[in-house]
């Protein structure tokens, strides 16, 4: 296979976490490592450590809105970035995000003649719903998401239903379906690891332990998990369920976990960024509880298949894709009271709980080295096309006014190139000017101290005659004196 040198964009990177994140960097490694020379762009964060990656990874300006949408929103009109960017001699430009990292990808292809490939990972329609009230502006931001995805040359979609989603939203072109991986190994993690991770958790043996991984909002369908719990402890039904992540809502789930009178069976832990651990967990739990709708691919879900890990997944939706009833997974309606009665009936069965997560193993598990390299051999026909004539025309409006943006940076550019130029002139000039002046002191501390040694060996000469002359009028004074006593004493 051909190797590439590809522009990675995206609103989120390490340190932010999240499931594109996370797909962006194995796409970044697994390229480095195998199929040519990755570089990340994405937004600043001031806690990031970059260093530890082995690819580059530039960063625009950004500003902290992090307590509105859990995210440092980026600044990427930035001449410097761009012209980074051009010198790269990019292949391909790969954006994992339909909003500010848009601007960049379309600008940097208007200037180097690339195509610009678009994986659509999130229900975007959702985001827009939680970030919008006004109906108006949401139908408004719609719009503009599906212009910047149609602008791409080829659009991705992680799983059939995430396509589906952008049909709901607009989008009219094409799409090929490119699922994302998982960064575990199929199997177990070590034991003693086990009870390391969980071994500050009330974790009574012989009861089912309930999982959850993820960002803590609500649209996870975490509601319908702690009402269907509520249901089972009402029963007099006794199991664990354990949140592991962090997000804007988990303030509020805590506080309806109390409400709910589960806060003795419902356990919280922090988001865990060693993978490692995560596993861990996957490995201790009987159940994987993910009645999410909004995810378009699942990729918990597949992380838990990686351990044997069965999961329950509401009918329909992206997470259930390529999953089979009792077979490989498990299937409810979107409700409390369908999560209640699946939960009620596998409690009493740890064996069949077992066989569907040995089947899930074996069938939905995928490595993201299977994954990229799928996605590298589509760049490659990605490029072939696009080399010969096979994409429209960029004409739209949008297209112009990204035209426009990259020409105003090549202004900006230039003007500050001449900026730089006369400031370097300038810089020249006070340099030659302070190298004069250096010389001239110089020249001057020189003079002084000749002079001054010449007035110092003068006033020494002066100094010897003046004393040999007192000397030599003390002798004739006393030679005076001598003739005064002889002749009258």
């Amino acid at each position: 296979m051909d190797k590439y040198n590809v522009c990675l964009i995206n609103d989120s990177f390490p340190p932010a976490i999240d499931g594109v994140a996370n797909a962006v960097t194995n796409y970044a490694d697994i390229i480095a490592r195998q199929y040519g020379s990755p570089t990340v762009v994405t937004p600043y964060y001031p806690e990031a450590d970059d260093s530890v990656y082995p690819f580059p990874v530039l960063r625009y300006p950004s500003v902290d809105v992090t307590r509105f949408v859990g995210y440092r929103a980026g600044m990427p009109f930035s001449p410097e970035l761009m012209k980074k960017l051009e010198d790269s001699r990019f292949d391909i430009i790969h954006r994992h995000c339909p909003s500010t990292s848009t601007m960049p990808a379309r600008s940097l292809r208007d200037r180097i003649d690339v195509p610009v490939v678009f994986t659509y990972h999130t229900k975007f329609d959702i985001d827009i719903a939680n970030a919008i009230r006004s109906r108006l502006l949401q139908e408004g931001a719609a719009r503009l998401l599906v212009e910047n995805i149609a602008a791409c040359d080829e659009v991705w979609t992680v799983s059939e239903g995430a396509g589906d989603n952008l049909r709901k939203l607009g989008y009219q072109g094409e799409y090929r379906v490119m699922p994302n991986g998982v960064d575990f190994p199929r199997g177990r993690v070590d034991e003693a690891l086990i009870r390391e991770v969980t071994g500050g958790f009330d974790l009574p043996a012989g009861l089912p332990v309930f999982l959850f991984v993820g960002r803590m909002m609500w649209y996870k369908g975490i509601r319908i998990i702690l009402d269907a719990l509520r249901l089972l402890a009402d029963e007099g039904r006794d199991f664990r369920m354990v949140f592991v992540g962090g997000g804007n809502d988990k303030d509020e789930i805590t506080a309806y976990t109390e409400e709910l009178g589960l806060g003795g069976k419902v356990l919280f832990s922090d988001p865990i960024r060693d993978r490692e651990r995560i596993r861990a967990w996957y490995c201790r739990a009987d159940l994987f509880l993910f009645p999410s709708t909004f995810d378009t691919n699942g990729l918990v879900v597949r992380e838990a298949a990686a351990c044997a890990l069965a999961s329950v997944l509401v009918r329909g939706s992206c997470a259930a894709e390529d999953v089979t009833d009792g077979v490989n997974g498990f299937l409810i309606e979107e409700n409390a009271a369908s999560m209640a009665a699946m939960l009620r009936e596998l409690c009493g069965q740890r064996q069949t709980m077992r066989n569907v997560g040995e089947h899930a193993q074996r069938e939905l598990y995928i490595s993201w080295e299977e994954a990229v390299t799928n996605a590298c051999e589509g760049y490659g026909r990605v490029l072939e096309r696009y080399r010969s004539g096979g994409y429209p025309e960029h004409d739209r409006f949008s297209d112009d006014m990204f035209r426009a943006t990259a020409q105003a940076m090549d202004n900006y550019d230039r003007a500050h190139e001449r900026q730089q130029a006369v400031l370097r002139e300038l810089e020249a000039e006070r340099r030659n000017l302070r190298e004069g002046l250096q010389s001239s002191r110089d020249e001057l501390l020189r003079g002084l101290k000749d002079s001054g040694e010449e007035l110092l060996s003068s006033l020494k000469d002066s100094r010897k005659e003046f004393l040999n002359e007192a000397r030599e009028s003390r002798l004739r004074v006393l030679d005076t004196l001598e003739d005064y006593y002889d002749r009258f004493l």
